[in-house]
């Protein structure tokens, strides 16, 4: 039978819901009835917005989607003007302020507090300046993914952005793939460093060599069925499919139709591609894209260079993209580091006067919530990494700012169970004061994820955060498990949950007797996911080692459980928001 968001689905779906959505715009938030927000809200997430989270009724987080991460000259000064004007709500984040920008791990843009009534207002602005919220969010194709830089960096082997900005043309608003069983991810990369993360997406386009009619040319292996969510994590299965650049499109739609066709519409926990992988094998998968999804044969798999990848894979290189790079036109681009991805709207608008005053204005974001500048003059790079701008968004940070990252959080999503961002920075300036890392290691990544959905993708984080529940001193207080060991890169791996339900205040003291029995027993040159991985669960957990320290958490109670967690007056009653029939929470979907 299939499930009432299929229900809804097939009542009004896809780009139809614009004129409903413009509708309870001019009507106002009391016109959508009480008895049909739940189908509502699920077909809102198509057009990029979600409702937020219990005792914030009326307000909404607003997805943009930038193809790539790539944000043209002239659109990220949008976007902070969007979220000066339009993204401030009730609540003020003591750290960030009333009004700012996300940046996501799938290089998308998230603004909070958004009213249905500006949303036509806003598309307009978007759409006026190339930019869209279609599909942003739903069962339906995401942001595409890559290397920020495509197209511009110095080391990659086949430029992926036009590939990229072709699928995404392609298949925003296309109404044959429109209604998916569930969302639709995909990564296209075109540089040897791994950085399109394509291990942990629904489709992967990985660089790789086949030799055709005597010559060597560059192209795609093909990658199926990867996803962090639910405690379901797997990584991307080879299907022995390699594809040129001009038959990218084809072999994509061909698999989110066959996703469409043969996913489970029955069970929405088993909806996701990685589920019919699972049980159909590799295999079956190209064998059924072969022969009812694509009209030409087949290549079998090239030559690829996943050797070379070093992304988020603990062994040096280029880990990330932060700092300054050469690009292939003797220009440079220069990544910056955003700790948890948010920036506040005066910020953006300064960032984006930065980028136009030492490079094209174009701005890029990468999937570790990071912002690069692009297209520096060499004589001008001295004069960009003197601007105030970089005290607080550096080039050269701590490895503990450089490696955070943060999901949103119970600040406003309804799936998680403790506060994030602002606990994630908290713990970033603690270990940054506090602990030291070997002196030839310069990077250590630590994602904090709210709940299990995994939107910070813990798993692959060399120290993964989960939020959980436990009681201290007799009181329930917020908690986090914490796993060990994650990373991509040639061979990934999935972090081991090692330590369950550690007080939120006792992790930054958990963390530092960890490095500490790393520094002190770590073989010659040893990483930190090899030393992981010679150790079993048992000792690894007697090295994180919770503890109490000088740092102080100030959020241990539920907040989960408050209209908005950094409130002077944050319970329920005391929520400004209009009141939700019977106090039911929302339910969300990444």
């Amino acid at each position: 039978m299939p499930t009432d968001v299929e229900r809804w689905k097939s009542e009004v779906y896809g780009n139809e819901i614009r004129e409903h959505l413009y509708e309870f715009a001019e009507e106002g938030w009391e016109s959508i009835p009480e008895d049909e927000h739940d189908a509502w809200f699920e077909r809102f997430k198509w057009w990029g917005l979600y409702h937020q989270r219990n005792g914030q009724e009326s307000y909404f987080m607003m997805r943009i989607g930038t193809p790539n991460g790539v944000l043209e000259p002239g659109q990220l000064r949008v976007v902070g003007e969007i979220a000066d004007e339009y993204a401030r709500g009730p609540g003020t984040n003591p750290i960030f302020g009333d009004a700012y920008a996300d940046w996501t791990t799938r290089q998308s843009i998230q603004l909070h507090w958004i009213r249905i009534e500006d949303v036509p207002e806003i598309f307009e602005k978007l759409e006026e300046n190339g930019m869209s919220t279609q599909q942003a969010c739903g069962d339906s194709w995401r942001n595409i993914v890559g290397n920020p830089v495509a197209g511009k960096d110095a080391e990659e082997v086949i430029d992926a952005w036009p590939v990229i900005h072709d699928l995404n043309e392609e298949f925003k608003g296309n109404e044959d793939h429109s209604n998916l069983p569930r969302k639709w991810k995909v990564s296209v990369t075109g540089s040897p460093d791994g950085s399109g993360q394509g291990d942990i997406n629904d489709l992967a386009f990985e660089p790789a060599y086949k030799e055709t009619d005597g010559e060597e040319e560059v192209g795609f292996n093909v990658r199926v069925g990867g996803g962090l969510a639910r405690n379901e994590e797997r990584f991307a299965r080879d299907i022995d499919v390699w594809v040129p650049s001009e038959k990218v499109s084809d072999v994509a739609g061909g698999l989110s139709a066959l996703f469409r066709d043969k996913g489970d519409r029955e069970n929405r926990y088993n909806a996701r591609i990685k589920f019919l992988v699972d049980e159909w094998g590799p295999e079956k998968v190209r064998d059924t894209l072969q022969e009812e999804y694509v009209d030409f044969e087949l290549e079998t798999a090239g030559r690829d260079v996943r050797e070379e990848y070093t992304y988020n894979a603990g062994n040096g290189g280029r880990n990330d993209l932060i700092g300054v790079h050469e690009q292939k036109d003797g220009n440079y681009f220069v990544g910056l580091n955003v700790l948890v991805g948010r920036m506040g709207a005066d910020d953006v608008l300064e960032l984006a006067d930065v980028a136009d005053e030492y490079g094209s204005g174009e701005v890029r974001l990468s999937q570790r919530q990071n912002v690069i500048i692009t297209d520096v003059p060499e004589e001008d790079l001295d004069a960009l990494l003197e601007e105030d701008l970089l005290d607080d968004y550096s080039p050269d940070p701590s490895p503990f700012m450089r490696g955070s990252v943060a999901c949103t959080g119970t600040e406003y999503c309804s799936l998680s169970i403790v506060e994030t961002k602002n606990r994630q920075v908290r713990y970033a300036r603690w270990l940054k004061e506090n602990v030291d890392l070997p002196d030839d290691v310069d990077e250590f990544h630590i994602h904090l994820s709210g709940c299990t959905a995994s939107c910070a993708q813990p798993q692959i984080a060399d120290v993964s955060l989960r939020g959980m529940k436990t009681r201290k001193d007799g009181e329930p207080v917020e908690a986090l498990d914490i796993g060990l060991g994650g990373g991509l890169g040639e061979e990934p791996k999935f972090a081991r949950w090692v330590t369950q339900r550690v007080p939120v205040d006792e992790v930054p003291g958990a963390i530092s007797n960890l490095i500490e029995r790393f520094a002190e027993e770590r073989e010659d040159g040893e990483n930190f996911r090899e030393f992981v991985g010679r150790h079993d669960d048992e000792e690894l957990d007697e090295y994180v080692e919770p503890e109490e320290t000088d740092y102080e958490d100030p959020m241990m109670h539920n907040t989960k459980m408050t209209w908005y967690p950094y409130a002077d007056d944050d319970d329920m009653g005391s929520s400004p928001a209009p009141a939700y029939p019977d106090d039911t929470p929302m339910s969300a979907d990444d």
